[in-house]
C-alpha cells in the first residue's frame, strides 16, 4: 500500500489536481466530489466513475497519462443515492452544472454498471456519447443478493467492508497487483456507513440493462483473464449484450487493472477515445491531435 500511497505520482497528482465539490441536489447532504483536469474547452470530456471501494483518487494513472496526450479528464466520487433513478437524475444534474452536454463515460465495476443504466435513462435525449466498461456487469442478479439489498442500510459499516473484502483476490500476487490491493483497502476505509451501505445497495438491487435503449453507444469492454469479482458467465453475458463493442482482454489484472496495468488499460482508452478525434464530441484538444490524423477522420 505503501508504493502507491507515496509514489511522486501520487503526491504530485493531488498537488496539481483541485479536488471539487458540487452540490446539484436539494439535499445538501448530496456531495459530488471531482477532479477536473485538461482543456476546459473540450466539451466531451471522458468521465470516470469508480466501483463500490472506490474513489475518486483510484484513477489518478488515468488521469496523469491522458491530461498528458491532452484530453479532458474528470474522475468523480458519487455521494449517497439509494436508488438508480435517483443516481441518474443526480448525474444529469451534475453535467447541466458542468455545462457538458455529451460525455464519454469509462466505469469499472459498479461503476459500469451505473454508466449503462445513465445511458439507458437518458437515451430519448442521449448524454453519453461512448462507453469503456473495465470489469463490469450488466445485470445485479450475478451477485445472487437482490434479496440483501433493502437491508444494507442497517448493517455497520466493518460488516458491509467485510461484504467487499470478500471479493478481494486471495494468495500470491506480483507486486503491483498487491499494491493495488492495498491502495483500495484503504480508499474503502476511507467511505462511512452511509456511503458503502448505497454502493453495495446500487449494486445489488434488482436491476438490469435494456441494450436495445442504448445500442447507438459505442463500446468498449475492458477485462481479466485471471481472478477478478465477475464470473465467466457474467462476462459472456456483456459480451452478448453489446455483440458489436470492442473488446480489450488482459491476461493479468484482478479487479484493478487501471492501477496495476495502468499502461495497457490507458492505451486501451486511447484508442477507444482515437475514433471521435476531429468530431465535436473528440475528448481532446485538437491542438494535440497530428493534422494528418485530423485530415483521415474528417475525411
Amino acid at each position: 500500500m505503501e508504493e502507491i500511497k507515496v509514489s511522486p505520482y501520487v503526491n504530485h497528482w493531488r498537488t496539481v489536481y483541485v479536488h471539487k465539490k458540487i452540490i446539484v441536489d436539494d439535499d445538501d447532504s448530496k456531495v459530488w466530489a471531482l477532479y477536473d483536469a485538461g482543456p476546459k474547452n473540450v466539451r466531451c470530456p471522458i468521465i470516470f466513475l469508480p466501483p463500490v471501494s472506490g474513489t475518486a483518487e483510484v484513477f489518478f494513472h488515468q488521469m496523469l497519462a491522458l491530461t498528458g496526450w491532452g484530453y479532458r479528464v474528470i474522475s468523480l466520487q458519487y455521494p449517497v443515492y439509494w436508488d438508480l433513478m435517483e443516481f441518474c437524475d443526480g448525474f444529469r444534474k451534475l453535467l447541466d452544472y458542468l455545462h457538458l452536454d455529451k460525455v464519454h463515460l469509462f466505469g469499472a465495476s459498479l461503476g459500469g454498471f451505473l454508466a449503462q443504466k445513465f445511458a439507458e435513462y437518458t437515451h430519448k435525449s442521449p448524454r453519453v456519447h461512448s462507453l469503456i466498461l473495465c470489469n463490469s456487469f450488466s445485470d445485479t442478479a450475478i451477485f445472487n443478493q437482490t434479496w440483501t439489498a433493502n437491508s444494507f442500510w442497517l448493517m455497520p459499516a466493518f460488516m458491509l467492508k467485510k461484504i467487499v473484502l470478500r471479493n478481494f483476490a486471495k494468495g500470491p500476487l506480483d507486486s503491483k497487483m498487491a499494491d493495488a490491493i492495498d491502495f483500495m483497502v484503504d480508499r474503502l476505509e476511507s467511505l462511512n456507513q452511509s456511503e458503502l451501505a448505497s454502493r453495495l445497495t446500487l449494486n445489488c438491487q434488482n436491476s438490469y440493462v435494456e441494450p436495445h435503449k442504448i445500442k447507438d453507444v459505442a463500446v468498449t469492454i475492458i477485462d481479466v483473464f485471471d481472478q477478478s469479482a465477475l464470473s465467466l458467465e457474467a462476462k459472456e453475458e456483456m459480451y452478448k449484450l453489446f455483440p458489436n463493442a470492442r473488446r480489450a482482454h488482459l491476461k493479468t489484472g484482478g479487479n484493478f487493472p487501471y492501477l496495476c496495468r495502468s499502461a495497457e488499460v490507458n492505451l486501451y482508452v486511447q484508442i477507444h477515445l482515437r475514433q471521435f478525434h476531429g468530431t465535436r464530441y473528440a475528448a481532446i484538444s485538437n491542438e494535440m491531435v497530428n493534422p494528418e490524423e485530423l485530415k483521415v477522420q474528417q475525411s
